[in-house]
C-alpha cells in the first residue's frame, strides 16, 4: 500500500465527514477527512483563510479570532478517531 505524509496507509474511503459543535466558534462546523488524511473545516475555510481582504460583520470577526484555524483540535481529534477506528479494522 502506497503510505502518506504521516506514515500512514490510505484509509479505505475517500473522503468522511461530520459536523460537530464547535466551541470555539460558537456554530456547528462540518470537519473533512480524506483518505490520504488530510483534513480540513469547512467553517475555518470559508470564514477564516477567505476573509483577508474582505469585509466581515461584527460577530464573524470576534469568531474567526476565536477560530484555532486549520490544526484545531476538535479537527484533529476526529481525524485521530479515524484513522484508529481504520487501523483497527485494519488488524
Amino acid at each position: 500500500m502506497a503510505e502518506t505524509g504521516m506514515g500512514l496507509a490510505p484509509a479505505g474511503w475517500q473522503i468522511t465527514a461530520t459536523t460537530i459543535s464547535c466551541g470555539s466558534v460558537d456554530d456547528y462546523v462540518t470537519v473533512m477527512v480524506h483518505g490520504d488524511w488530510t483534513y480540513s473545516c469547512t467553517w475555518c475555510s470559508r470564514y477564516k483563510l477567505a476573509a483577508v481582504g474582505r469585509k466581515s460583520s461584527r460577530d464573524i470577526k470576534l469568531k474567526i479570532a476565536r477560530c484555532q484555524g486549520p490544526d484545531c483540535i476538535i479537527v484533529l481529534a476526529y481525524r485521530d478517531k479515524l484513522i484508529a477506528e481504520e487501523t483497527a479494522v485494519n488488524k
